[in-house]
């Protein structure tokens, strides 16, 4: 029992800062968990782990917001498309190839923090909303199932749909709720996770829930862009580390 407790004060640290990037940004748990928990424990565990802390803050911003039937409507082909590529790439998760999934978390990061700070924002049509839509779901299910990493495409993407700021946040709450629910569905069809891994998801949600209240009490007090910034340094740090890995 002992010789777990690092370990286990690490995972409870790794959620209350997850919870505490979300409630400064937003957003940001499932990348921050996957990310430290990818250089503790196997992908495949770090997945599991984050579920139910995920689930539970990603719904919270879903009801929260004013307009969830409209949203629904509007994106409802993406979020299949989430489903279907989530369970598929879930396999790659399940595995069992170690070196595979870690130096695949890490590109996602690695291509995630780099877009957010580089990319020019994107503007998608209205008339090709519906098209893109697909692929950008049936790519992002495929991140998520294979990496844990929910916000490629699908944060840019629905960045680029002239939503005004609630809607934004209220569907990107959408979105990771979506996918936290479809990776659960992933893991579970592949063995994945077992009941010892659900119940430590459930208690790992106290601490996230404390570091999104800390997070939220601390947003008025930095700046939100210095804040952003020095958190996508963070990820793309990490995700070199974890790219590169199994080359050394």
């Amino acid at each position: 029992m002992g010789q777990n407790l690092p370990l286990l004060a690490a995972v409870t640290a790794t959620f209350f800062l997850a919870g505490l990037v979300k409630g400064v940004t937003g957003m940001g748990l499932p990348t921050v968990a996957m990310g430290i928990l990818g250089a503790l424990v196997l992908p495949v565990t770090a997945a599991g782990l984050l579920l139910m802390p995920s689930f539970v803050t990603n719904v919270w911003q879903l009801v929260a917001g004013p307009r969830l039937g409209l949203l629904v409507v509007r994106l409802w082909p993406m979020m299949v498309t989430i489903v279907v590529g989530t369970v598929a790439g879930s396999e790659l998760l399940t595995g069992g190839n170690t070196e595979t999934t870690t130096t695949a978390l890490g590109i996602a990061l690695v291509v995630y923090a780099a877009y957010t700070m580089l990319a020019r924002p994107l503007s998608v049509p209205g008339r090709l909303e519906r098209v893109v839509s697909l692929p950008v779901g049936l790519i992002t299910g495929l991140v998520t199932g294979g990496t844990g990493i929910f916000v490629i495409p699908a944060v840019p993407y629905l960045q680029s749909l002239g939503l005004d700021r609630d809607d934004l946040v209220q569907a990107l709450g959408l979105s990771f709720t979506i996918s936290t629910v479809a990776l659960a569905i992933g893991l579970a069809l592949n063995g994945g996770i077992h009941s010892s891994g659900w119940l430590a998801s459930i208690l790992l949600v106290v601490p996230a829930l404390a570091g999104m209240a800390v997070g939220k009490m601390i947003r008025t007090r930095i700046s939100p862009l210095v804040f952003r910034r020095l958190f996508l340094l963070f990820l793309l740090v990490l995700g070199l580390e974890l790219a590169l890995r199994p080359l050394f």
